[in-house]
């Protein structure tokens, strides 16, 4: 087994997982401290050192409220769990598991990217343990990174200093973590030319955004995207992505909060008190399109055929992230239909009902905004001549717990990668086969881009790619199935006419 790796940095050394066959090493600098001038600041080559770097433990996480200290917070209870895990601005670490025994193996690797909204989150949240899919051959590197104001903070101050990369810490901390993976992950059994990046939530969304940056041509073969894409069929564009005039305008705004009047004083703020004020301001710091890494919105830039064209596997839970139209008045909504629907304005308000009431428009209009996305684009995909195939899923196993949670936001990570057993939750053994074949169809996918394959000698249901012509679904629920899921008339109205 490969126990020790020269990276271009220094030699580091893991250990062995639970499975003695898998080796994980755990808080390897991808970069330097985020710290001093170099807050707000894109990440630059962490110092080389001398002999071996033990690896064994994961660093502290990335400043954000603490995590565990809400019992009624379900997140709380499913693995935010720790109030004492050790936290740092000091942050910018990856981890790294490997079934190679040795280097020369070239093995499929997956870079995940975690999500909580790109305020909160880190890489070792216990459902994120890479060692089942590095069971089934694959090296798996999870990518720690700046969040909430320290990773997405805009000021004119910022710009001034580095035009270059004047925003979007977070994100670019995420493709370092890519780019050290691609010049390092050879030494650890890893195939540097077949590279899948994922991930879920904020995570996901962050993946669209490195699917959204030319530079990533070349590094990222496929990509996977749980429950992190998002639009609202009844509202122009997709969510928070935010112009690069309004978030330097946010940034003056939390200068005047803190009380300070230059960047040098607000870098001299010392990272516990900044994050108690971050918590206190609460206001949303997140992507922006800062016309450098982010020219424009993903969905903006993917209608004008302007972002990766790679392999996709997208998918939601079937209890997360509805959308409706709320009209505050049958005016607004008369108005509302003939801005955005014309000559259409009439079939609009028959199809949402409009004549029960503003009550019943809430009703009639309520859908997914993550299957809205999708279908939004994959359409605009094809229409630029994309070519890549898209796998489309929906996750709906009946979760146990006292809490009676249904299919919530999140859930099918602990499916996803296969650890359930790290979860409070009394699962049961269907529980685990549907895991067993969630995680076989993740990693076929992270292997060649098509999630079809055998589950241990049994061919598992056939999974076709999503067109616009065959609507095809992976449903999990009690029984792991395909199905064709159509859009709704009003669905298939509404994208028409975005």
């Amino acid at each position: 087994m490969i126990r020790t790796a020269k990276t271009e940095y220094g030699t580091v050394r893991g250990r062995s997982a639970a499975d003695p066959r898998i080796t994980a090493f755990l808080g390897i600098p991808f970069a330097a401290p985020p710290v001093g001038e170099l807050r707000w600041h894109a990440p630059v080559p962490p110092k080389p050192w001398d002999g071996v770097r033990d690896c064994l433990e994961f660093a502290p996480i990335s400043m954000q409220g603490t995590p565990g200290l809400n019992p009624n917070d379900r997140y709380a209870r499913e693995w935010h769990v720790d109030p004492e895990i050790p936290m740092s601005e000091d942050c910018l670490y990856l981890n790294v598991w490997t079934p190679a025994k040795s280097a020369d193996e070239k093995l499929p690797v997956y870079v995940w990217y975690f999500g909580g909204g790109l305020q909160c989150g880190y890489t070792s949240e216990m459902e994120f343990d890479g060692e089942r899919i590095a069971r089934r051959g694959i090296v798996v590197v999870t990518v720690n990174y700046r969040v909430n104001a320290f990773g997405f903070l805009a000021h004119p101050e910022i710009t001034a200093e580095d035009a270059d990369a004047p925003a979007n810490f977070g994100h670019l901390d995420q493709r370092e973590g890519l780019m050290w993976t691609y010049r390092n992950i050879a030494e650890f059994g890893g195939d540097p030319n077949n590279i899948t990046i994922g991930g879920q939530s904020a995570g996901g969304m962050s993946v669209m955004a490195q699917l959204n940056y030319p530079g990533n041509n070349g590094y990222i073969k496929r990509a996977i995207i749980d429950s992190g894409i998002f639009m609202h069929a009844f509202s122009s564009g997709g969510i928070r992505t935010t112009s690069f005039a309004d978030a330097e305008a946010a940034g003056v705004r939390f200068f005047d909060y803190l009380g300070v009047k230059s960047l040098a004083e607000a870098r001299a703020i010392p990272a516990r008190e900044l994050m108690d004020k971050i918590g206190k301001y609460r206001g949303f710091f997140g992507t922006v399109a800062d016309g450098v890494f982010q020219t424009d919105s993903y969905f903006s830039n993917a209608a004008r055929g302007e972002i990766l064209d790679v392999p996709l596997f997208i998918g939601h839970t079937d209890n997360e992230f509805n959308s409706d139209l709320r009209a505050p008045s049958s005016e607004w909504l008369n108005e509302y239909a003939a801005v955005h629907f014309g000559g259409d304005a009439d079939r609009f308000k028959e199809l949402i009902g409009a004549e029960d009431g503003l009550e019943a428009v809430r009703k009639n209009t309520e859908m997914s905004s993550i299957e809205f996305a999708f279908r939004y684009l994959n359409r605009k995909l094809r229409e630029n001549g994309f070519t890549a195939p898209h796998y489309y899923y929906e996750f709906g196993v009946n979760i146990p717990g006292f809490d009676n949670p249904g299919a919530f936001h999140s859930v099918d990570l602990w499916f996803w990668f296969e650890t359930l057993a790290k979860c409070w939750r009394p699962f049961t053994g269907r529980h685990y086969d549907i895991a067993r074949k969630m995680c076989n169809y993740w990693c076929n996918f992270i292997k060649n881009g098509d999630p079809n394959g055998d589950d241990y000698g049994e061919p598992m249901p056939k999974w076709d790619a999503f067109t616009p012509e065959n609507n095809a679904c992976m449903g999990f629920y009690s029984e792991i199935a395909q199905y064709e899921r159509k859009p709704s008339e009003l669905m298939q109205f509404v994208l028409e006419h975005k």
